[in-house]
């Protein structure tokens, strides 16, 4: 594996908790929204990640353009229950009253951030580090 292939690593996996990032973000500002039907509720979303990774008995030789690190594969929603309010009151109300809130758990998805935001920071480190070997590598060779 090339050296440089650490900052792909890096560099991907820096990208996928980013886009987790945005996606708690999403699920926070539409925490409290309010839908007339179950379906028109705003469900939870959550990013669903792959690890790619070159197998190591591939014919394939250490320097070709394999892809290593994290694929996003796609966003899923959650199927947890709406939460059915009533409130005869609220324009947004069904024939019985009732309003159906989003199934987001805000304390889930400040997990979620504190977790993303930690992983990415660690992402940043490892490609710090490797900058810092590579730059005391070549200063051997003064």
């Amino acid at each position: 594996m090339s050296m440089f292939k650490i900052f792909d690593v890096a560099g991907s996996g820096m990208a996928a908790q980013s886009l987790r990032l945005n996606t708690v973000a999403s699920n926070l500002a539409n925490a409290d929204s309010v839908s007339s039907t179950p379906e028109g509720a705003y469900h939870a979303k959550e990013p669903l990640f792959a690890a790619v990774q070159r197998s190591l008995g591939s014919a394939k030789s250490a320097d070709s353009d394999s892809a290593v690190g994290v694929q996003v594969k796609g966003l899923s929603e959650s199927q947890a229950d709406v939460q059915a309010r009533y409130e005869p009151g609220n324009p947004m109300s069904d024939a019985d009253g009732y309003v159906y809130g989003s199934n987001v758990n805000p304390i889930d998805e400040l997990v979620n951030m504190i977790s993303a935001s930690r992983s990415y920071q660690n992402n940043v480190e490892a490609m710090n580090t490797t900058k810092q070997l590579m730059i005391k590598t070549l200063d051997l060779g003064k």
